[in-house]
C-alpha cells in the first residue's frame, strides 16, 4: 500500500525535452493541475535553443530542472534524471502529452489494484482526441516484419493478424497485457527500474522502452494497460525531419532485433527489417505518393547509417547534471 505520509513523494515524473518548449510547458501545467498524489517533477532538457529550459525554471521554480549542455537522447537523459528521484514509483512522460482528468493519479491507483504487471500504461490520444494507438506494442516478429516488408499492416490495418506489432483492431477499450508499453508513458516502481539498471545505453534514440519491457519480462513482469487512464500525445514533436526520424528509428529497430531476436530467426529477421525502407519506397511510388517516396528512398539510401544499429561502445554511466 502506499505510504502518502511520509515526506517523500509517492511518484516521481521524469520528463525529458528537446526544443519543445511551449508544449513542455503546457504538460507541467497539466500535472500540476490533475495531480493530487504527493509528487515530484524532474526536467531533463536536452540543450534545448528555444528557451525551454528558462522558461521551465521560472515558471516551475520547485521542480527539479537539469539543464544539459548536450543532447544526451532520450536513454541516457532518462537514465541521468531517475538517479535524483525520490519516489515509490517513477513515470516516464514525453513533453508533447497532456494529462487528463487525474491521469496519473488514476495509473498508481491501477498500480496499485494490479502489482504483479510490474510496468503500467494508459490510453493516449492525440490533440483532437481521438485514439492514438501508439501506447502500446507487439515484441518483433518474423511474420510481423514479413507482412511489415509486404505493405500488409498498411493494408490492413485494424488486422490482428496482418498488423500484429500494432496490435491492429484493438481500441485500447479494455484492460490487456502488452508486451510493450511505450515510454511516453511509462509507470515502474523505481526499485525494479534500478533492479532493471534503467535504460540499455545502447539505444540513444527509439526502442529503449522496448527493450527495458521484454528485459522485464524476463524478471516476470507481465506489463499492463488500461482504458482508464487518458493523456494527449501529440508525438514526435521535437523531431521535425521526417528522413532523420526514420533513420534514427531503424537504428533503434535493428539494435532492438539484434539484442532479443535469436537463433535462426535472427538473420531472417534483419534481413527483413533492412528491406522495409526499399518496400515503403517502391510502394509509394507504385500509390503516386511522392513526398512519402523521396523520403523512403531517402531512409533507404542512407542504410550505411542504420544497417549496424546503435553502437554497442557507449558509457553506461551517467554523465553529471548541472541542475538549475
Amino acid at each position: 500500500m502506499l505510504n502518502i505520509t511520509s515526506s517523500d513523494p509517492v511518484l516521481s515524473i521524469v520528463v525529458v525535452s528537446y526544443n519543445t518548449r511551449e508544449m513542455t510547458l503546457e504538460c507541467l501545467r497539466s500535472i500540476v493541475a490533475e495531480t493530487r498524489i504527493p509528487y515530484e517533477v524532474i526536467v531533463v532538457d536536452n540543450d534545448s535553443n528555444d528557451g525551454s529550459a528558462e522558461a521551465i525554471a521560472a515558471e516551475f521554480p520547485t521542480f527539479v530542472l537539469m539543464a544539459e549542455t548536450e543532447n544526451h537522447g532520450f536513454a541516457k537523459a532518462n537514465n541521468i534524471a531517475a538517479q535524483r528521484a525520490r519516489g515509490e514509483y517513477l513515470l516516464l512522460l514525453n513533453p508533447d502529452t497532456v494529462v487528463l482528468d487525474g491521469a496519473l493519479d488514476k495509473l498508481v491507483s491501477f498500480a496499485e489494484r494490479r502489482p504483479s504487471a510490474r510496468i503500467w500504461g494508459g490510453r493516449t490520444l492525440y490533440g483532437d482526441r481521438s485514439l492514438n494507438v501508439t501506447n502500446c506494442w507487439r515484441r518483433m516478429t518474423l511474420w510481423g516484419l514479413t507482412s511489415q516488408v509486404l505493405g500488409l499492416n498498411s493494408i490492413f490495418r485494424d488486422s490482428a493478424i496482418f498488423n500484429p506489432e500494432g496490435y491492429g483492431g484493438w481500441p485500447r477499450d479494455t484492460e490487456r497485457e502488452v508486451d510493450i508499453v511505450t515510454g511516453c508513458l511509462l509507470l515502474i516502481r523505481r526499485s525494479f527500474w534500478e533492479e532493471l539498471g534503467g535504460f540499455d545505453l545502447c539505444f540513444r534514440m527509439y526502442g529503449e522502452e522496448a527493450d527495458l519491457c521484454l528485459r522485464a519480462r524476463a524478471y516476470g513482469a507481465r506489463p499492463l494497460m488500461t482504458p482508464g487512464v487518458e493523456i494527449v500525445h501529440y508525438k514526435g514533436a521535437s523531431e521535425k525531419v521526417r528522413a532523420d526520424k526514420l533513420v534514427r528509428l531503424m537504428r533503434g529497430k535493428i539494435s532492438l532485433l539484434d539484442v532479443h531476436m535469436t537463433g535462426l530467426a535472427h538473420p531472417v529477421g534483419r534481413l527483413l527489417l533492412s528491406l522495409w525502407p526499399l518496400s515503403r519506397a517502391v510502394y509509394s511510388t507504385l500509390l503516386g505518393r511522392r513526398e512519402s517516396a523521396r523520403t523512403w528512398r531517402e531512409v533507404w539510401s542512407r542504410r550505411g547509417e542504420w544497417r549496424d544499429g546503435w553502437p554497442r561502445d557507449i558509457a553506461t554511466s551517467p554523465v553529471t547534471a548541472k541542475a538549475v
